[in-house]
């Protein structure tokens, strides 16, 4: 005969065994316990100790509030060098970091599907948790759902995040003008080999890992070296590199020259695109910045590039023109043109 329990007890997760149920989306003591054993628990901060709907915080007198949001899919859900939890986390804070500003909060939602099994969502929360401390931006509030079997895909996550814009920062995608430096943080195209390769099982000498990280330490070092002189930030997610910067010549009303010979792609990832017949180019990224800067702060910005972790291959690319037709072309390392134009329907579903 088993012991009396106290009325309304539920057993404690049984993370190692357990399964998301639909009583854990449905408002009640079972969603209360997955929210204060597995979220809680991984992303505890003081906000959330509160326990309200919101997060209540202060912003600095007079400052320019920046807020991005983003939905993180990824298949498969772990892959080299990262995860749907800190994916999640590096996309928001990059987005709100390419406004030029300093990250400060984020909120986290999650939709389960139920049978998802709990030690698969503790792992996705847990390098969530990890990579909100690593770079300071606490996920202070958020929300879960769940979805029937066979309505979902295991764990979607969207994150929203809010940031300061620093005195005398102007970054915008319609801020390049003709004369202007394109500069690039490092190599293009990991994060989608990446992905791609975890996803169809390929095998490859080397093993590719993606690039994902946050990079408003970057960002911060690149306005402290040449203040004024970054006109333009954009991070080459979807879409890759090539899309990115028709976005930012369309914006702009202007066009591009790169050199094919300048822009950065690791040995191996070049391979692998050869391989699945990819353009390294049109691959996504998720710890890479493209920078527009003023010429005569080029150099500095360059060089601040560099000394950080995240631009150590950090490289001049090309140079911003005056074209009404707003092109994007490539001196090729056969020294002729081609047009870089926006990718056409999709290379790599479910990247990001």
């Amino acid at each position: 005969m088993s012991a009396p329990t106290k009325k309304g007890y539920i057993r404690p997760l049984d993370i190692r065994h357990g399964r998301v149920d639909m009583s854990h989306g449905a408002g009640g003591r079972a969603s209360a316990q997955l929210i204060e054993e597995l979220f809680q628990a991984a992303l505890a901060n003081e906000w959330l100790a509160q326990g309200n709907d919101g997060a209540a915080f202060a912003i600095p007198v007079g400052a320019r509030m920046v807020m991005a949001t983003d939905a993180h899919v990824v298949s498969p859900l772990f892959f080299p060098g990262g995860d749907l939890g800190s994916l999640a986390v590096h996309g928001t804070i990059n987005d709100v970091a390419m406004c030029g500003a300093r990250p400060l909060y984020l909120s986290a939602s999650f939709i389960l599907e139920e049978g998802f099994p709990l030690a698969e969502l503790k792992r996705v929360v847990d390098a969530m948790a990890a990579a909100a401390r690593e770079a300071g931006v606490p996920v202070i509030t958020g929300d879960t759902k769940v979805v029937e079997q066979g309505k979902g895909d295991g764990v979607f996550i969207s994150t929203t995040g809010i940031g300061v814009v620093p005195a005398g920062v102007d970054v915008s995608g319609a801020n390049a003008r003709p004369g202007n430096v394109v500069l690039l943080s490092g190599t293009i195209g990991d994060h989608g080999v990446a992905v791609m390769s975890q996803r169809e099982s390929l095998e490859f000498e080397t093993t590719i890992e993606s690039d994902s990280a946050a990079l408003h330490g970057l960002v911060a070092n690149m306005l402290a070296a040449a203040p004024g002189g970054v006109r333009v930030l954009r991070d080459p997610t979807r879409g890759g590199l090539a899309t990115t910067l028709n976005e930012i010549a369309r914006q702009s009303g202007v066009g591009m020259l790169l050199e094919e010979a300048a822009i950065p792609v690791k040995p191996q990832v070049d391979a692998a695109c050869e391989l699945l017949g990819l353009d390294p180019l049109y691959v996504a990224n998720e710890g890479k910045l493209v920078a527009v800067c003023a010429p005569e702060a080029a150099e500095a910005v360059l060089a601040a590039m560099r000394a950080h972790p995240h631009g150590t291959a950090a490289a001049r690319i090309g140079s911003v023109t005056e074209d009404p037709h707003h092109f994007v072309q490539m001196a090729t390392r056969f020294g002729g043109r081609r047009v870089v134009d926006w990718l056409s329907g999709e290379q790599l579903p479910r990247i990001c």
